[in-house]
């Protein structure tokens, strides 16, 4: 950034700042109502702040077409200044947060491990860490990483899927190993079709989250490559899918770390358990990503001990998974 003037412009010059984030948000997103979507504001309020820096300016920085909102050469060259002064100031802010942060924790991490394992058990962190400003964000996706939007991420990564690549200025662990299994409710079993070996699977509903890429990779990996369309329904997120397995609806993919209370109460059972057809397991890994300049910061290195503990507790070093150690971490 080049050194500020020195005779700077007045600050009487700059338009109402609701005005350029509306502005802003119109031009990134190519309309008014997506514009005021992501403001959380009415789009006639959008409209109005786009009036107002048109005529703060005296610019035409819009044409409406049928197609939606086009940024004139004017427009083009303002937002670029407007957008490069509104990442500076955003990054100015997180900076700042950051470094007071010390009672405050952002963790993103998959909907299934979130509600169905994480959730019931932060008590006891919170306990062990009174005064926390705690957030718990769950996302099917990863962070766009350069929003600093996040301290930690926790990401289940199958071992037999694409891996992903660490983006430079973070650091990452593997919190545990852990099988990847096929499951279903006792009374979807009674009725259905016998499973002796994987491929039977392929005559069985299978539940679905976004795409089939999960069932695809987990039957590729269990020697299945049949070239057949995999039919079930498309639930999106894993902790509907297991859901609707609980109720009968067919067969979901899972890990034992977060079915665990399941298949103690037996809302649940593991598809071809102790058949030798299903061996050896199709593994995913529970990895945690942070920035590297957050990593060592005590409140984010207390929660990594943490979380590893407690999960060893649940998941020992046994033929069901394996649990990463933090000592000298």
């Amino acid at each position: 950034m080049s050194p500020p003037a020195s005779n700077p412009p007045s600050r009487k010059s700059l338009p109402p700042f609701e005005a350029l984030r509306a502005f802003d948000a119109v031009a990134r997103l190519g309309g008014v109502r997506k514009a005021a979507q992501t403001l959380c504001r009415d789009h006639a309020a959008v409209s109005r702040h786009l009036r107002a820096i048109e005529a703060w300016t005296g610019a035409t920085l819009i044409e409406r077409t049928a197609a939606g909102v086009v940024l004139t050469e004017d427009g083009v060259r303002y937002h670029k200044v407007i957008a490069q002064a509104l990442d500076l100031i955003a990054q100015g802010t997180i900076d700042l947060m950051r470094r007071g942060s010390g009672h405050r924790l952002h963790i993103r991490c998959m909907p299934a491990f979130a509600l169905h394992w994480l959730s019931s058990r932060l008590g006891e962190f919170e306990k062990q860490n009174p005064g926390i400003d705690f957030e718990l964000q769950p996302a099917t996706r990863g962070p766009d990483h350069a929003s600093h939007e996040m301290d930690m991420d926790i990401r289940l990564v199958p071992t037999y899927g694409p891996q992903p690549e660490l983006p430079a200025g973070f650091e990452s662990m593997d919190l545990a190993t852990v099988p990847i299994v096929a499951v279903a409710s006792r009374a979807y079993l009674a009725q259905a079709a016998p499973t002796a070996r994987p491929a039977d699977l392929l005559q069985h509903k299978l539940l679905h989250e976004e795409n089939v890429n999960r069932w695809g990779n987990w039957l590729a990996a269990h020697g299945v490559f049949d070239d057949v369309y995999l039919a079930g329904p498309r639930l999106w997120q894993s902790h509907l899918t297991l859901d609707a397995a609980r109720h009968g609806r067919g067969i979901a993919l899972t890990n034992h770390l977060v079915v665990g209370d399941d298949f103690a109460a037996q809302r649940l059972v593991e598809v071809g358990a102790g058949v030798d057809a299903f061996q050896p397991y199709a593994t995913g890994i529970y990895r945690l990503v942070a920035r590297t300049e957050r990593w060592d910061a005590p409140l984010v290195r207390r929660f990594r001990h943490w979380l590893v503990d407690t999960i060893a507790q649940e998941l020992p070093r046994t033929a069901r998974g394996s649990v990463a150690s933090l000592r000298n971490r």
